[in-house]
């Protein structure tokens, strides 16, 4: 009778397990890295949208800077606006946006989808939602824009 040895058959175990163990953490690290890409891209675009806001001439010109800034923020994280949604609104008149003792906040919600995962799916990949608000206060002692 010969004795039968399991010499070799680690390295193909070493091999197996680093395979089933590695590939999903590494999944879970392109994920996070992307999300978290996304939301410093929308909390940037928060707060460059509430300053342009607060910053334009008019009113009339505010919302157009503030979507422009937002929209230049999110491009350099590689983003696009179209895919997010951006409210303004203002307190305590919503019709007054640029007038002394004002706040406008300015709120961001962005679909973040799921890296590597195939159209095959029907276009509706999982995605994760990120979100960011920021108020900018028009100040007390400051004109009142038209």
């Amino acid at each position: 009778m010969t004795e039968r040895t399991e010499r070799g058959s680690a390295l193909i175990e070493v091999t197996w397990l680093s395979l089933l163990l590695l590939v999903p953490l590494l999944y879970v690290v392109l994920s996070v890295f992307e999300v978290q890409r996304s939301a410093f891209a929308v909390s940037a675009a928060t707060r460059a949208a509430g300053r342009a806001y607060t910053l334009a001439p008019s009113q009339a010109e505010a919302a157009g800077r503030a979507h422009a800034a937002a929209a230049l923020a999110l491009e350099d994280q590689g983003l696009d606006l179209s895919r997010g949604t951006m409210t303004v609104r203002c307190d305590p008149d919503p019709h007054a946006c640029l007038a002394p003792g004002s706040v406008v906040h300015v709120r961001m919600t962005y679909p973040v989808a799921l890296p590597l995962m195939p159209d095959a799916l029907g276009g509706n990949t999982p995605s994760i939602r990120v979100d960011a608000e920021h108020s900018v206060a028009y100040g007390s002692f400051r004109e009142a824009r038209p």
